[in-house]
């Protein structure tokens, strides 16, 4: 009987020391999560500011002298 009440104990513990690990992996996600939706935000500002910056109004695309560097 004593072995039993043992590895009760034992599985007691162990669930004790799982549960916590969770609780810290899930606040590890938790924070990554975040960083990650910050993260996706700034590169939304950055990519219009890069479509702002790269459009020159009265421009096309095949346009070559836009695309010819300033000095010529």
């Amino acid at each position: 009987m004593n072995d039993l009440q043992d590895e009760i104990i034992d599985l007691q513990i162990r669930l004790a020391y799982q549960e916590d690990t969770i609780a810290q992996l899930n606040l590890v996600v938790t924070k990554q999560d975040a960083a990650i939706i910050q993260l996706q935000q700034q590169m939304r500002i950055y990519a219009r500011k890069l479509e702002e910056l790269s459009y020159t109004p009265g421009s096309e695309a095949g346009d070559e002298e836009s695309d010819r560097p300033p000095h010529y």
